[in-house]
């Protein structure tokens, strides 16, 4: 107090008892806040900046007075409202000039706003020298020693009253203080301006992190992650463009410096965008913009260059790269944008102790990945085989499959593309799928052979590999470097393409659908699968295990065989549609060529060091249990070829020891219900030929005799002969297709009456 009193100047003649007053008012116990400490440190600033003034006598006056009346819990404006009108009722008594006691309560009055300087301006829109140095001198008071502002801090938070209160009403004076320039004369700038922010940043840090709720400032943090993780994917997406061609095949070699340039720039952005998004200055908002700029004429120039596709000219993988990097690039240019704007509409200073802005750094990377794993990269791959594939053809209804009497005529003839043969192709419940060179796949009607669709890929230059599926309403064809699509047998339209993850997976049977992936050390797995590729389960042994797979409509018996321990190879059922475990079993030796027949398995069942077996082994696929076993004659002598026909398993050998040359074929047709030979024929037919089986039970195979090509037909009656029309090759395999027996010829398929 005595020191206080010491600071009155006599800015008033005979006007002791005035400082007396003041300053007991400053002292007196009921006061929470804005003591006499805080007197002192507005003083201190006024003696440093009172030659800034034209009245000095009035503004130390005014700073006497400012907060000479006060209540706990008011604020500024009731306390300089009512100090002022002191000032006016207690300062005539002194003698005091009336214009100078109206300048004393006017700059009273001023104290009682939060006045700082607008956040675009370093001065008011008019000068009033005497208001800018008291208005500087009060803030003063933020400038001090950071433990002399701690203790004010805390004494203004007590006096407001409830906690809760006080914390978020200081909250919003302490960011309102921060958006603004804190003072308004450049001397007191230069002199108290760093450390005035210094101890309002510390201060905001702590009640940040004692707010109920510390979730402020999670927008403009989100922002600024958006900004620095999207240039980051830009970087990703660019480079795994320069590895990606721009269009297929490529005719000439193409610039591979685009991509690079563009993963460079959008690595030199990351820093820049991340310093730019924390920043509200004119020069950030620039920076952002003109990256926002850059990647809009990136993105002009790259849908201008994008190829225009034909069937021989295709989009290449580097085309919707290219454009996600931009548009990520747009995306980070864009957020530091708006979190450089925000900045300036909310605050400049947000604290680093926060909760919403570290969910919010930790939780952008995350988003930004998921949208690159399941967005960007779904989105490039689904344009890509969109905008490479063609769908051509009458499209007419299918017709009903013929059946081939085998008396030397022709049905039809194909009308596709030459040098496609009947080897490959596959029989649907809508016609015939045919692939073709150049990522092509025909559907012939059965009927007529008349062409109903082509599907074809610009992006392919290979044979596809097909399969029918979904009861033979889908064909699944694998082209290479694209994967699985599923193509509607009916409409050639592509109704899935499997995920990347299966590219490298096996049909191990078509219908119903399993397919297998070698892993490392022989560890394979088995997976059962929607035609969608869409994946039910996984079957998966273990290491050194080898698996062989077939399946019937509601069981898949697998054939596993270890290669390193003790454990015996074992025969294993699983549920069709769920993958469970039905039941295990080993057997002395591990079966061979299974093959489903009657609802039935029948393997082969080893013979020893010979490769002919000495029984057939009919399993029962949901128990395991043998039903019936087939002895095979032990003077065969070649591959034993299991065929299934209906309820009919065909088995072709040759009769006759090994040492001899065979030139005979035996077919026996075994009833799979008893497991009784229901009929043998022997012929001299050359057992190396490849053979047809119709669902009848007919086996054809093709031998050329003189000049003419010869089909030998062997079923229950016996052998038969037929010559075939000329045009047709005897060197490639026939094909059957439920009772209807394809050829190749040099115009295409042929199809036999």
């Amino acid at each position: 107090m005595v020191v206080l009193r010491m600071r009155w100047s006599e800015p008033v003649p005979g006007s002791a008892p005035l400082a007396d007053d003041l300053v007991a008012r400053y002292v007196e116990r009921t006061r929470r806040a804005y003591r006499d400490q805080y007197l002192e440190a507005v003083l201190d600033a006024l003696d440093s900046l009172i030659q800034l003034s034209t009245d000095p006598t009035s503004v130390r006056l005014a700073a006497w007075f400012h907060r000479a009346v006060h209540q706990p819990g008011g604020g500024a404006a009731e306390d300089a409202e009512s100090s002022a009108r002191l000032a006016e009722q207690t300062l005539p008594g002194y003698g005091v000039d009336p214009i100078r006691i109206a300048e004393v309560a006017r700059l009273v009055r001023l104290t009682g706003e939060l006045a700082t300087p607008p956040t675009d301006s370093y001065a008011p829109p008019r000068r009033d020298a005497n208001g800018d140095v008291l208005l500087d001198a009060v803030n003063g008071i933020l400038a001090t020693a950071p433990a002399r502002y701690t203790a004010h801090a805390s004494e203004v938070r007590r006096d407001a009253g409830d906690r809760t209160v006080a914390i978020g009403r200081r909250y919003d004076e302490v960011r309102q203080l921060l958006d603004g320039h804190l003072y308004r004369t450049q001397l007191a700038r230069q002199r108290m301006g760093g450390a005035a922010r210094a101890n309002l940043e510390s201060e905001l840090a702590g009640l940040d992190s004692e707010l109920p709720a510390p979730w402020r400032g999670w927008q403009q943090a989100a922002l600024a992650a958006t900004a620095t993780f999207s240039a980051v994917a830009a970087t990703v997406a660019s480079i795994a463009a320069a590895g990606a061609p721009w269009q297929v095949p490529t005719v000439e070699p193409e610039a591979g410096w685009p991509p690079i340039a563009l993963a460079v720039f959008s690595l030199f952005c990351t820093p820049v965008l991340f310093r730019s998004a924390r920043s509200s200055s004119q020069r950030s908002r620039l920076i952002a913009g003109a990256v926002v700029a850059i990647a809009v004429t990136g993105l002009l120039v790259a849908w201008a260059q994008v190829p225009v596709t034909n069937p021989a000219v295709g989009l290449g993988l580097r085309v919707p790269l290219m454009i996600s990097a931009l548009l990520l690039l747009l995306l980070a240019g864009s957020a530091a944008l708006v979190a450089s704007l925000l900045r300036i509409r909310n605050a400049r200073f947000l604290p680093s102790r926060n909760l919403g802005q570290q969910l919010s750094w930790l939780a952008v990377p995350g988003v930004i990945a998921l949208l690159l794993l399941l967005v960007v990269q779904p989105l490039a791959r689904s344009y890509v085989l969109n905008a490479n594939e063609r769908l051509e053809g009458p499209r007419k209804s299918a017709g009903e499959q013929p059946a081939s009497v085998l008396d030397g005529g022709v049905t039809w003839v194909s009308r596709g593309r030459t040098n496609a043969g009947a080897e490959e192709a596959v029989g649907t419940k809508y016609g015939i799928a045919v692939p073709r060179q150049s990522g092509v796949v025909e559907m012939l009607d059965a009927a007529t052979g008349e062409l109903r669709w082509r599907y074809s890929r610009s992006d392919s230059d290979e044979k596809p590999d097909i399969v029918a599926t979904g009861n033979g309403d889908y064909v699944l064809a694998e082209f290479a470097d694209i994967g699985y699509l599923l193509l509607n047998a009916n409409t050639g339209k592509r109704e899935a393409a499997w995920p990347g993850g299966t590219r490298d997976h096996s049909v191990q049977q078509a219908d119903p659908l399993l397919t297998g992936e070698r892993v490392s050390r022989g560890s394979d797995k088995l997976y059962g699968v929607d035609p969608d590729g869409g994946n039910r389960w996984t079957f998966a042994p273990g290491r050194c295990t080898n698996i062989g797979a077939v399946a019937t409509s509601d069981t898949v018996v697998t054939f596993l065989g270890h290669s390193c321990g003790s454990k015996p190879d074992e025969v294993t059922g699983l549920d069709l549609k769920s993958g469970k475990t039905l039941w295990t079993k080993a057997p002395a030796d591990m079966y061979r060529r299974p093959v489903v027949v009657g609802g039935l398995v029948v393997v082969a069942e080893p013979g020893g060091d010979s490769d002919v077996p000495a029984a057939l082994v009919a399993i029962e696929p949901r128990t395991g249990e043998t039903k019936w076993r087939w002895k095979v004659p032990p003077g065969w002598a070649c591959r034993t070829l299991l065929k299934g026909a209906g309820q009919l398993l065909i088995v072709v050998d040759c009769p006759g020891p090994e040492t001899q040359q065979n030139i005979k074929t035996v077919v026996t047709a075994i009833d799979t219900t008893t497991g009784q030979t229901a009929w043998q024929n022997t012929a001299p037919v050359d057992p190396r030929t490849r053979v047809a089986v119709t669902t009848d039970g007919r086996v054809v195979t093709l031998a050329t005799s003189g000049n003419a090509c010869w089909a030998n037909v062997i079923d229950k009656t016996g052998l038969r002969r037929v010559k075939l029309p000329t045009g047709i090759s005897c060197s490639r395999d026939p094909v059957a297709i439920g009772n209807l027996v394809l050829t190749s010829g040099q115009a295409g398929i042929i199809a036999l009456r």
